[in-house]
């Protein structure tokens, strides 16, 4: 069982119907990250080497938290949040789809995620056992988000390149190499799947309930990837380093809110 993990944003783009198209409050950097994709669409840049751009900028945020550059540390977040959305653009720009580049996003994205809730433990002093809890519900909450929105598009517009259950190797698209399709879909699996288990087992019925309607889409992009890296630049850079930690982990209780919702409509 795999949601597999895309963005949502409004623009021309956009594989949802005008009328629901959403405020996706973690794709900010969408308007950015699509005029950089469109300058580098006649370059030899591929849709991977900007995966690899953003997990250098990641590495280099990382790097100024564990050395007290907060300001830095948050840019280079952003950047990352941004980098993230270029690659998918360009892939879509250039019509060159890959499962590899799919998978090797989202393998990244959980990678640096864990050793950004590690440096925060350190830099705070707290513990070890709380930071592990604080990444499992971040994680957790990105789930959701993307269960919601995989849903979403199904309905919508019978969308099929991102189902809501993902069930077996993808056979490769293109040149990619199947091998690699198939390494990265087993660490996709391995990375995510006990996180699809549970939000599955919360709301197993959402597929079949009514559309989820735009303001309720909203309030859980809250959850998105984009959002979490921007809340943590803005909490290092006003000094509050100490209370993202406890906040990832009391936020957690709007899972149950925003499922709640789901369920009463």
């Amino acid at each position: 069982m795999v949601f597999l993990p895309t963005n949502l944003y409004l623009s021309p783009l956009s594989k949802l119907p005008k009328a629901h198209q959403f405020l996706d409050l973690s794709d900010y950097g969408r308007p950015i990250a699509t005029t950089i994709a469109t300058s580098l669409k006649n370059t030899r840049v591929t849709p991977v080497k900007v995966t690899v751009w953003f997990v250098i900028s990641g590495l280099i945020s990382i790097v100024f938290m564990l050395k007290g550059y907060f300001w830095l540390a948050g840019i280079f977040l952003v950047l990352k949040s941004i980098l993230d959305a270029v690659d998918g653009e360009l892939a879509r720009i250039k019509n060159t789809p890959s499962y590899t580049g799919r998978y090797l996003d989202s393998v990244s994205d959980i990678i640096l995620n864990f050793i950004i809730f590690m440096v925060i433990v350190y830099i705070t002093e707290a513990s070890i056992y709380l930071g592990i809890i604080a990444f499992f519900c971040c994680q957790l909450q990105g789930t959701l988000y993307n269960y919601y929105y995989v849903i979403l598009r199904s309905k919508l517009n019978g969308d099929t390149t991102s189902r809501v259950v993902e069930s077996g190797t993808p056979k490769a698209l293109g040149n990619e190499s199947q091998k690699a399709v198939n390494v990265l879909f087993a660490l996709y699996t391995i990375c995510y799947s006990v996180y699809d288990k549970i939000i599955f087992r919360l709301d197993k019925n959402a597929e079949q309930g009514k559309i989820i309607p735009n303001w309720l889409m909203t309030g859980v992009s809250t959850f998105g990837l984009g959002f979490q890296l921007l809340l943590i630049s803005i909490l290092l850079i006003a000094g509050l380093k100490a209370f993202i930690i406890p906040f990832f982990i009391g936020y957690t209780v709007m899972i149950f809110v925003f499922i709640g919702i789901r369920k009463s409509l």
